[in-house]
């Protein structure tokens, strides 16, 4: 199985996307490369592919801070200029708005915020934010490949032979590290307990 080699020493963007890498680690190559290290992974693995292009993405200036508590929220209030947060405030407000008791932010809504601030986008409303959660736009989408883990000690700990392992998340991870720092899919199957076998027994 091939390992995942030292960010210095890969040569293209197309070796680079072969290998699973944090978010963490992500922004620390992005910041070691002086482009910008803000947003989600889909973000920085964009910066990261325009750097391998020659293009290198900075930073965006920073907003100015604005007093949210005196900004009168409407559907045409820009998100910048209202300093928007998911607090109660903005909570009650598309409740109200919706019509919906206990109102809760979707995922696409929290990826679009940070975006929207990321890029320092003074145009986009809380209307259009409402018109995300609706599904009747798309500006930025959250990047699930964040819960690749998560789903892997989940079927890692659904299997049932996985009964006989006394911790459970030590053995899940040691085969989680193996399955990331390869080019094979973030996924797990039972037959990575009989490929890494001596491995997991020499932990044990």
């Amino acid at each position: 199985m091939e390992k995942r080699p030292d960010f210095a020493d890969i040569k293209s963007y197309e070796e680079f996307a072969k290998y699973y890498w944090y978010r963490e680690e992500l922004q620390q190559i992005c910041k070691q490369l002086g482009i910008s290290s803000l947003g989600m992974k889909k973000e920085l693995n964009h910066n990261i592919e325009e750097y391998f292009k020659g293009n290198i993405v900075k930073e965006p200036a920073k907003a100015r801070k604005t007093k949210p508590t005196t900004t009168e929220l409407t559907l045409e209030t820009t998100l910048i200029e209202c300093g928007f947060c998911f607090g109660p405030r903005f909570r009650d407000f598309f409740s109200k708005t919706t019509g919906i008791e206990h109102f809760k932010f979707n995922t696409d809504m929290v990826a679009t915020v940070k975006k929207v601030k990321a890029d320092n986008d003074t145009a986009f409303t809380i209307g259009d934010l409402l018109d995300i959660y609706y599904g009747r736009k798309s500006y930025a989408t959250y990047d699930k490949s964040a819960l690749q883990w998560n789903r892997f000690v989940s079927d890692f700990c659904s299997d049932p032979q996985t009964a006989r392992f006394n911790n459970k998340l030590k053995t899940a991870a040691l085969l989680w590290t193996e399955v990331r720092n390869s080019t094979r899919e973030k996924i797990y199957t039972p037959d990575l307990l009989q490929e890494f076998a001596e491995k997991i027994e020499a932990e044990s």
